[in-house]
């Protein structure tokens, strides 16, 4: 039964607690904050879409949201990165119950995680494991090359203070109970966008690297800001975009004839901050 959508000021702020963590990965920059407004959007869809695409999955819980809440019968994800599109195709097209295991079994101390991560993975399982440890013992989970490790870390836990094991055995049970509603593709973003633009019952949430924090948090953080929006011109359906709130957005947003709205979200070290929504209408908003 999908959830039902709570009116929102757009000032609200989310508290992150109150929403359920479906995804394996903190991710930087990652949209738990954004499920609710999520709801609001997909609840004001008639028709019903059939299918939600993330054409840049990262961690997935926009996707993964709308799918276990029922808003959606089926999501569709979409990495370019070799380390993300690892997890995703174990957990979708392969052993997940097998990384399940081996998270939990896992005997966590400093030299352990040092040994994997040094470590040349050989297959795509190791690969996993290996991009789920790093996502929990760098800082901010940033997977992007010069990334530290945590040191001090929540309660003086260190490198261990996000490492949760039987939380993520969890969030994996779930996705694997699923993940026959669930696609894997690893490509590029803007190129499954192009080839799917035309189907009407699909809703793309796009999520790209944003202009300014990309660089820092992401490998593949160079796209082409224009072609996307001109692409998603092209979307039969309906979609939501996030991003910086970065005048070239506007600007591409003002000129594509989008809509744009602020919104208030709080960011790793509580601070309050606003980000940008772009879409085709959002009077659910208003």
């Amino acid at each position: 039964m999908a959830t039902k959508p709570v009116p929102l000021r757009k000032s609200h702020v989310i508290n992150i607690a109150s929403v359920p963590h479906r995804s394996p990965f903190r991710y930087p920059g990652g949209k738990t904050w954004l499920v609710p407004r999520i709801r609001q959007w997909l609840g004001s869809l008639n028709p019903k879409p059939r299918e939600i695409a993330e054409p840049f999955a990262g961690g997935a819980i926009v996707g993964l949201s709308a799918l276990f809440e029922d808003f959606v019968q089926k999501a569709v994800l979409v990495e370019k990165d070799d380390d993300v599109a690892s997890v995703w195709n174990v957990l979708i097209n392969g052993e997940a119950r097998r990384l399940a295991d081996a998270i939990v079994d896992f005997d966590f101390s400093a030299d352990a995680v040092r040994s994997v991560l040094a470590s040349r993975p050989t297959t795509v399982f190791d690969r996993a494991f290996a991009t789920i440890l790093r996502n929990r013992v760098q800082r901010g989970g940033i997977l992007a090359p010069g990334a530290s490790l945590i040191k001090k870390g929540e309660n003086g836990r260190g490198m261990a203070s996000r490492w949760y094991p039987v939380t993520l055995r969890n969030r994996i049970e779930g996705i694997l109970q699923t993940r026959r509603n669930i696609s894997f593709v690893q490509g590029d973003g803007i190129e499954f966008m192009r080839y799917n633009a035309h189907r009407p019952d699909t809703v793309f949430f796009i999520d790209p690297p944003y202009t300014l924090a990309g660089r820092r948090l992401y490998t593949h953080s160079q796209i082409d800001h224009e072609e996307l929006f001109r692409v998603a011109s092209g979307i039969r359906g309906d979609f939501l975009m996030t991003y910086d709130n970065a005048k070239e957005i506007r600007y591409l947003a003002a000129k594509s004839g989008f809509q744009t709205e602020l919104v208030a979200m709080k960011n790793t070290h509580h601070e309050i901050m606003n980000e940008l929504l772009v879409g085709r209408n959002l009077d659910w908003l208003k």
